[in-house]
């Protein structure tokens, strides 16, 4: 500030200076002292563009070269410049967060001005209403949303509860269907929230249909447990009778206990954590005790006139629970056996796989499976033949019972089968839960049963 008074002095001093040295008159005088100081005047204005051009660029970096007197000021709008600068890129990352975090929401968040068009939405809103992010910006809701439930919902301004919707999908997909509730905030702005519930309504029909298939698989034994029981009470019957009668009855009530034994295994492999690699095994000692299981079932259904062959191949341990191995093993055996007519033949065997994890397999010489049925062999009580399967006393959980085991173990099981030639279901357990022995390999067992 002094150096600019000292500045304006001066230059109205010479300006008084130059007019007394050319004899000028008082008048005269006054005016070369004014023509100094407007010289000032005109220096000065001329660096106070330059500071204000440099405000305006708003950049600290580019400071001007001025005199003492504005240093300051440009020392402190430099500080003020950095000042901003930080609490920009504080609010700038803050932002981001909330974007990726309004992103990454499984979701769909969508914002709509007080005239219902999109200012913002993530790209999960998009997957579930079929529109573009970045195309359809700006754009009146209801030209993207025509369902007349959702138009009714909008306009009608409760949005207490949400409103579902069916979204077409693209051929060969299921439509899905989606919840969709609005909630009013600012000066007339909305907040769309939707969220895909085709799996929520999917588990409910599963969990429907799965109360019906036991309610239907519990209450077809217990008719004829009534029955039997209103004829023993009911009517004098002989001793044979009374006994094949009995016989029956036991045979339903076994066909029960299958059934709840059966339920209660599956609710314990989705309620337990998976099995470690704490216990190990032998492969043999697994694969001799279901295929003796499967001779004596062969002996009970079809008087033992099934081929029934056993290979271990190399030896080697499994990790895992033993109780569940064998359930597993025994399943895909014993369907094995209930499905060949008698007189066919079945193997059964564990073998190596080249990429170090091992293969439990069952082939029949069975009646196959349509390829149709095959995907939906692992659905609970899913049957291809419902009076065969019952004929032959199986509750429809087996192969939902293998699965989850499979699944415990880190493992796939695949099935291939042929009409008129018959099947195989393959068993595969990863590297992590074999370990081969330095054992010579123990014989196949070609004996028949």
């Amino acid at each position: 500030m002094i150096r600019r008074l000292i500045e304006l002095l001066a230059l109205t001093a010479a300006g008084g200076s130059a007019a007394l040295v050319l004899d000028a008159e008082p008048l005269q005088l006054i005016g070369g002292a004014g023509t100094g100081a407007m010289l000032w005047l005109m220096i000065d204005q001329h660096r106070l563009g330059r500071f204000r051009d440099w405000l305006r660029q708003g950049h600290p970096s580019a400071a001007p070269d001025l005199p003492d007197d504005w240093t300051e000021l440009v020392e402190r709008s430099q500080k003020g410049f950095k000042l901003l600068q930080r609490e920009t890129r504080k609010v700038e990352d803050r932002l981001q967060q909330l974007i990726a975090a309004f992103e990454a929401s499984p979701n769909g968040l969508l914002v709509l001005d007080s005239a219902e068009r999109i200012i913002l939405c993530n790209q999960a809103v998009a997957d579930h209403l079929g529109f573009d992010v970045k195309r359809d910006l700006g754009q009146h809701l209801l030209n993207l949303v025509r369902d007349p439930a959702f138009v009714a919902y909008l306009k009608g301004g409760d949005y207490s509860q949400p409103v579902e919707i069916q979204v077409r999908a693209l051929a060969g997909v299921q439509p899905s269907r989606i919840s969709l509730q609005l909630h009013s905030y600012g000066f007339g702005n909305k907040l769309l929230l939707t969220r895909d519930i085709t799996s929520v309504e999917l588990a409910d029909t599963m969990r429907r249909d799965f109360v019906a298939n036991v309610s239907h698989e519990i209450r077809t034994p217990l008719t004829v447990l009534s029955g039997f029981v209103e004829t023993l009470l009911s009517y004098d019957l002989s001793a044979e009778e009374r006994e094949r009668y009995l016989l029956l009855m036991n045979q339903q009530s076994q066909r029960m206990m299958t059934l709840v034994n059966d339920l209660l295994l599956l609710s314990r492999l989705e309620g337990t954590p998976a099995p470690g690699t704490a216990e190990w095994m032998p492969a043999h000692e697994l694969l001799d005790h279901v295929v003796e299981d499967g001779r004596s079932l062969s002996d009970l259904i079809a008087e033992g006139s099934h081929d029934i062959c056993a290979d271990a191949g190399a030896d080697f341990e499994l990790a895992g629970s033993r109780t569940e191995l064998l359930s597993a093993m025994s399943n895909l055996l014993s369907n094995a056996v209930r499905y060949t007519p008698p007189g066919g033949v079945i193997r059964a065997g564990w073998r190596l796989l080249p990429q170090g994890g091992a293969e439990y397999w069952v082939s029949d010489t069975g009646p196959g499976i349509e390829a149709e049925h095959v995907p939906r062999l692992t659905e609970r009580f899913y049957r291809v033949d419902r009076s065969r399967s019952r004929e032959t006393g199986g509750t429809g959980l087996g192969l939902a019972i293998v699965k989850h085991v499979v699944q415990r173990h880190g493992g796939q099981l695949r099935i291939d089968s042929v009409v008129g030639q018959g099947s195989t279901f393959r068993i595969q357990l990863p590297a992590s839960r074999v370990r081969p022995l330095d054992l010579p390999a123990k014989p196949a067992d070609a004996i028949s049963a």
